[in-house]
């Protein structure tokens, strides 16, 4: 089916079927549509021994990755591979929360020649480092301002205080990218800090185009995916650990443990 075979190993993402027949699936926003379906929420899947997924949203696992590995590809990976696209193509490019998603859009924006500026909660040393090794030229807490001003900022942390702090810290014509589902309030801030072109944009979901783009350019960046695995049952622990910031990268949930 869709170009598979048998014994194939297949990505499931977050977005698992679209109408392709309203207004935004015709325009190539199949990411907006109407009547998107969605793993692990509209259609059975994700935290699960088995499910069942439309062949034509999957995706063909780059064979350098274990399934573990490849497992955070398919969700952080990609939300945050379109909220990277979105950002442009600015050379310095701030990543607010140091978690799943930035900690895989840092090794493609480093490999693309681009400066990348971490923040991470108030003191996080440990998250810092982390973002350090993988090739971030300053890392700090969010509560700080950048040592140069921005390109570009994706908030990955669904804080709304933080919007206005990116904002500060961007330049003119600059790109404030929120990439989470939810996010706090957003403070009021004066209008001078938006002023100058610069934007905030919000990211709902994935194009397959998008996964297609993405998964061509992980492993030739060589990506390399940190990951905390957990046994099904522990699903829950799992979230919980993740809320408290207990690890870097991302939790995964192996049947085989």
């Amino acid at each position: 089916a869709a170009g598979f075979a048998l014994g194939d190993r297949v990505g499931v993402p977050w977005l698992g079927h679209t109408c392709g027949t309203c207004a935004y699936c015709r325009r190539g926003q199949e990411n907006l549509c109407e009547a998107a379906e969605f793993t692990g929420y509209t259609r059975d899947g994700g935290f699960a021994d088995y499910t069942l997924a439309d062949a034509h949203y999957c995706f063909p696992i780059p064979g350098t990755y274990s399934d573990e590995a490849a497992a955070p590809l398919m969700c952080a990976g990609l939300i945050g591979y379109r909220s990277y696209r979105m950002a442009g193509d600015g050379k310095r490019l701030g990543l607010y929360g140091f978690g799943a998603a930035a900690h895989i859009i840092a090794q493609v924006a480093v490999h693309q020649g681009r400066e990348v500026y971490a923040f991470t909660k108030a003191g996080d040393e440990k998250g810092q480092d982390f973002a350090r090794s993988l090739g971030a030229v300053w890392a700090g807490g969010s509560d700080e301002a950048p040592p140069e001003v921005l390109d570009a900022a994706i908030i990955f942390a669904p804080v709304g205080k933080l919007v206005p702090a990116a904002l500060k810290a961007v330049d003119k014509g600059g790109a404030v990218i929120c990439a989470g589902i939810h996010m706090s309030d957003i403070p009021a801030f004066p209008y001078a800090d938006l002023w100058e072109e610069r934007r905030i944009q919000s990211v709902a979901n994935l194009t397959r185009q998008d996964g297609v783009e993405f998964l061509k350019i992980a492993p030739g960046a060589r990506v390399q995916t940190s990951t905390h695995a957990y046994p099904l049952e522990r699903a829950n622990e799992a979230l919980d650990d993740l809320r408290a910031g207990r690890f870097e990268g991302a939790a995964v949930l192996r049947m085989d443990l």
